[in-house]
């Protein structure tokens, strides 16, 4: 049997409820005379219940207005619940809003003591962790400046640096480690790390499945303020990523479904999805990140009007698993007659850095003639073994004219943002699934 005391975080019944008010006469009213009802009630979080062990890394994930920050403010005691109950059993370090306990009008060291007693710390705890905080930050002489001349990202990194400077019991993080410079983020993660090798228990709130993938034992699901899913990471990124693209549980049958059930739903979804695409043609990268700063160019005898990512079932991939197979796809119309066009596909990282790609030449396949109107759809499927993170997909259409000399009729460089995950860790760039073997002699 359980023991109590196991548990360092105990969510029971949580709810959370807000008046809404069509206009404010009405909330004046209900004011003055509280006898009349002019509000509705909007339930923010609804029947949550939740248990975490020490060292115990949740992933908590969720489309925008699930809740999520809604049940960390509740578990940091910011906003208070409506119903039910939250019982801690150890200190916590939230990195929710920083800066909050921050005052604009003292200078840097001045609000590490601030933040220092805050937190409970006495002075003397304050100065053994002041050093090691101003390291952290890293922002010179600003550190004697008023915080009100800091640009964001020195504010960022102080507060971040006196948030994560404790030695909490509990830590809770909503989408902050990604402040500053690449840098400055890495040593934040390498922070994050050295917390979960002490055994802390983190809630770790972020829309960066990769992160959760890597970094958390157990994930829940919030949509709707209700909790439809808790388990293993694995199984939880998946429904997620299904819940992203409309095939999520639906709210009235929460977790009563079976996997058998689910299977169908998200089919029969994933076929009328498909009936209302063709009826209102809309376009592949609609459904995707597109970039607004993409390179488009070319000689106008041809045009990629689409393009798009899809998995082995022929459904949109948002990510792209490095050890799953995935299809590119590109849709290119021909606006005058061309001879053996090239299609290509390219994935670059962030610097701009062509980590892998490929054409219909180096692969050796004959695309033939088009004429005037017609329209090509080039597919590559392979598994893109790249290490996780984020990179641009690229697409275009060459040729080579009767000179011999390359065409292009269009390319469209880093057209679309996408993100590829790993279940491991990868070194360098490349996923090289080597299979080791150790000889003992």
């Amino acid at each position: 049997m359980e023991k109590q005391d196991e548990y360092v975080i105990e969510i029971e019944n949580l709810g959370k409820e807000y008046k809404m008010f069509d206009r404010k006469m009405d909330r004046l009213v209900e004011t003055m005379i509280p006898a009349i009802n002019r509000h509705h009630t909007f339930k923010a979080m609804e029947n949550f219940n939740l248990k975490l062990k020490k060292g115990e890394i949740l992933g908590v994930l969720g489309k925008n207005g699930a809740g999520k920050s809604t049940l960390l403010k509740m578990v940091t005691g910011v906003v208070t619940p409506t119903s039910g109950t939250i019982k801690i059993n150890g200190k916590i370090s939230s990195l929710l809003e920083l800066g909050t306990a921050f005052n604009m009008d003292l200078t840097g060291v001045e609000n590490i003591y601030q933040h220092g007693q805050v937190m409970g710390l006495t002075k003397e705890q304050i100065e053994e962790r002041k050093q090691e905080i101003i390291d952290f930050a890293d922002i010179g002489d600003h550190l004697y400046q008023p915080v009100k001349t800091y640009s964001s990202g020195m504010f960022a990194r102080l507060a971040f640096a006196c948030a994560i400077n404790v030695d909490p019991d509990i830590l809770i993080v909503d989408e902050v480690l990604s402040v500053g410079d690449m840098a400055f983020q890495l040593k934040c993660f390498k922070k994050f790390q050295q917390f979960k090798e002490k055994g802390k228990t983190i809630l770790f709130v972020t829309h960066n499945i990769s992160d959760v993938l890597r970094n958390c034992t157990k994930t829940i699901i919030i949509d709707s303020g209700k909790k439809i899913f808790e388990g293993n990471v694995k199984d939880g990124v998946e429904k997620y990523k299904k819940i992203i693209v409309g095939l999520g549980i639906e709210k009235n049958k929460q977790e009563a479904l079976t996997d058998e059930q689910l299977l169908e739903e998200n089919v029969n979804n994933i076929s009328s999805q498909e009936d209302k695409d063709k009826n209102t043609e809309k376009l592949w990268k609609e459904n995707f990140t597109q970039n607004s700063n993409m390179v488009d160019y070319g000689n106008g005898k041809a045009e990629v009007i689409d393009y798009g990512m899809f998995d082995e079932n022929g459904n949109y991939a948002f990510a792209i698993e490095n050890d799953k197979e995935i299809t590119l796809k590109s849709k290119v119309i021909f606006k005058e007659d061309v001879k053996d066009p090239i299609f290509t596909m390219t994935l670059k990282d962030f610097k701009g850095l062509e980590i892998c790609g490929t054409n219909t030449l180096i692969e050796k396949v004959i695309t033939g003639n088009f004429k005037k109107g017609d329209i090509a759809i080039a597919e590559f499927t392979q598994i893109l073994n790249v290490a996780p993170g984020k990179y641009t997909l690229s697409f275009s259409c060459t040729h080579f004219d009767n000179k011999g000399e390359l065409e292009v009729l269009n390319r469209k460089y880093d057209a679309l943002l996408v993100e590829v995950l790993s279940m491991k860790n990868t070194v360098g760039l490349m996923n090289l699934e080597s299979k080791i073997t150790i000889t003992k002699k």
